[in-house]
């Protein structure tokens, strides 16, 4: 059946490639690809290959080229996939090559998306694979969907990929991002939403690297309106201190219609109507003041401009850490349980007692972490980053501890510091700790123990660091499942802090209010109160992550700076605030880990009479409403709703709601 199933699919290439009418032909990328798969690559779409991988130190070289991208990448990636709902989905990043450097996909579905060839280090240029979302992305340099059949070799047509060229600031191609999904039932108009949101994130991430790869220059950041400016459309250019534009990106090249070759190397006074010294005297250390500035043309754009680094304020020595209120740029601690573990925290961090952060994925346990290590006396030394359930177990060892020069084949000659030695006189964040493998655990225990780190290949070095720990996981319950070493869990856990969900904490509205400032970057933006009422009401299972990417999405989108009910998600306007708060009561009964002394106090003083019919009209109607809105998939409608699967059939039985409802 499968053989017969092929054997089609290679006749419909053949004949659509060579111009004869067929399915697939309306698309002429997909025609000029299948020609050169055929002509130019001597590919037989029939053929069932093995992929293409690389061995394991050509792939830490690969990765170690893009290093940065791959930072920066990182918090887009995982943010896509928690938009596209996770299951069923990979979220895929590759180099200019097609090689996959990232996978972000559920733990559960690895398996089968490495069946389909999406392995670490799998060569998905189309010279390889054929027609397909990454290689034919790199070969047309534009977004794209590959649907199912119109992949070229015949096992690839279960696929249905979406992917996204991520340019330098010089306009090279600099990496390939991809969404890809192994479903049977994805059609090709449902790919519009995700590729829109493939091409957003590949944008911010284009974005992000120029202005981290440019941290050190002059940088102009222009657009047509005020309320642009941050976002990914703006213009960006960079210059040096006589003003000539070292390099721009393409919507700097389209908001002043030229093309790169005409940019590069000029002075900013062959664009704009404004003098050298006019337009230096305008920048600032953040380059957080907007103006008016005028084209040779006439038009006006509006412009900041950004001064040459300064040293950051947490460099400079200072006798005593800073309090609570002095890092509230960085989190918001308005809540008196967070402030007070706050407090607690930086006291014991400052004796170098390793800190253990646990909660809700999302919950801002690396934001904490960071808030700590600014508010210490370590505030002007590195603060370094690994996540353990990120990084493929593979490549995990190198990254923790790096490696000698020539130590094993692909290696860099110079070597790689890895990250206890990046983090050496400052704090190194093991976030997603309980998801270490264990023999790296037993390498740790006795860097922690002997603080010497003996990078792979190399000999013993000292190490001055201290330890933040974070996870959502019961590593006590992992302990007992001998996946955790107890003496490590001892090690790591001097002082255990957990961290609320937003549904928890009380100063959920001045959090959003905070987000909204941060995510506005300085642009007024004002939400109707019934907006305002319903963002607070929502249960936000995603927590501080998942709010902060919706008010990304609205700060965006709204028309003169109002965000209004209507462009707030389907999810929020669709959850009865009512039912949401019995939702997520019921919840906290099940898992009494979330909950906190304060919110049973809250719960506790609410009105004794209230109309127990209206109550669960209104949770019903929540359930019905949310079952639509995720077509019936309950683990989707379970998160949504920040309970688990046993709550959600124990509703679904009491209120009588079946699929036929």
């Amino acid at each position: 059946m499968q053989s017969n199933h092929f054997s089609r699919h290679a006749q419909q290439v053949h004949t659509v490639a060579h111009g004869r009418a067929g399915e697939g032909g309306s698309d002429p990328s997909i025609a000029r690809s299948w020609l050169r798969c055929l002509e130019d690559y001597h590919l037989d779409p029939a053929v069932i290959e093995a992929p293409l991988v690389l061995e394991h130190g050509r792939l830490l070289e690969s990765r170690e080229r893009l290093r940065q991208v791959l930072q920066i990448a990182d918090h887009e990636m995982n943010s896509l996939h928690q938009q596209l709902s996770g299951a069923g989905h990979a979220v895929l990043l590759t180099d200019a090559r097609g090689v996959i450097l990232n996978c972000v996909s559920a733990p559960s579905e690895r398996r089968s998306f490495e069946r389909a060839g999406l392995w670490l280090g799998a060569d998905w240029s189309e010279a390889r694979e054929g027609t397909n979302g990454i290689g034919t992305c790199l070969v047309e340099r534009q977004a794209l969907t590959i649907h199912q059949n119109e992949h070229f070799r015949s096992r690839h047509t279960g696929l249905t990929c979406s992917a996204s060229p991520v340019f330098d600031p010089h306009g090279e191609l600099l990496a390939v991002l991809d969404v890809s999904s192994a479903r049977p039932d994805v059609s090709r108009q449902s790919q519009f939403h995700t590729m829109a949101l493939v091409n957003l994130s590949a944008k911010m991430i284009e974005s992000c690297y120029f202005l981290r790869h440019f941290e050190q220059q002059w940088l102009l950041r222009f657009h047509l309106q005020a309320e642009s400016i941050g976002l990914f459309s703006e213009g960006l250019l960079a210059f040096d201190g006589d003003g000539h534009i070292c390099a721009a990106n393409q919507s700097a090249l389209n908001l002043l219609g030229t093309v790169r070759g005409g940019v590069l190397g000029k002075p900013l006074e062959c664009f704009f109507a404004c003098s050298h010294d006019e337009l230096f005297s305008r920048a600032t250390p953040t380059g957080s003041m907007t103006w008016p500035l005028h084209t040779l043309d006439g038009r006006q754009v509006f412009a900041s401009l950004r001064g040459q680094a300064r040293a950051p304020v947490w460099s400079v020595p200072a006798a005593q850490p800073r309090s609570a209120r002095e890092v509230e740029p960085l989190i918001c601690l308005l809540d008196p349980a967070l402030q007070n573990d706050f407090r607690r925290s930086v006291r014991v961090f400052e004796r170098d007692v390793p800190l253990l952060l646990r909660g809700e994925t999302g919950c801002g346990k690396e934001a904490f972490a960071q808030a700590v290590h600014q508010a210490s006396e370590r505030r002007g030394k590195p603060f370094v980053a690994i996540n353990c359930a990120s990084i493929p177990e593979s490549l995990i060892e190198s990254e923790l501890f790096g490696y000698r020069g020539g130590s094993f084949t692909g290696a860099r000659k110079e070597g790689m510091r890895g990250k206890l030695l990046q983090a050496d006189g400052g704090t190194l964040l093991l976030d997603e700790i309980g998801d270490m493998p264990l023999a790296l655990q037993t390498r740790l225990l006795r860097v922690l123990e002997e603080r010497q780190v003996v990078p792979i290949g190399g000999e013993p070095q000292a190490v001055d660091v201290r330890i933040v720990s974070a996870t959502h996981r019961d590593l006590l319950e992992r302990v007992a499942q001998g996946s955790f070493r107890d003496d490590l869990y001892y090690r790591l856990n001097g002082l255990e802090v957990t961290l609320p969900a937003v549904r928890e904490r009380s100063d959920k509205a001045q959090l959003l209010d905070f987000l909204l400032r941060q995510e506005a970057q300085g642009q007024l933006i004002d939400i109707e109160p019934r907006a305002r009422q319903a963002l607070l009401d929502f249960t936000w299972p995603g927590n501080v992550r998942q709010m902060r990417n919706v008010l990304r999405t609205l700060v965006a989108l709204c028309e003169d700076g109002r965000i209004t009910f209507s462009d707030l998600p389907a999810m929020v306007r669709s959850t009865p605030a009512l039912a949401a708060t019995t939702l997520c009561r019921d919840s906290a009964v099940e898992r009494p880990q979330d909950a906190n002394p304060a919110t049973q106090a809250a719960r506790a003083a609410a009105p004794r009479d209230r109309d127990a019919r209206l109550l669960q009209d209104a949770e019903r109607s929540a359930l019905l409403a949310t079952l639509e809105a995720k077509h019936w998939h309950l683990t989707r409608v379970a998160e949504q709703l920040g309970i688990s699967r046993n709550t959600l059939y124990r509703k679904l039985r009491k209120h009588g709601i079946t699929r036929a409802d």
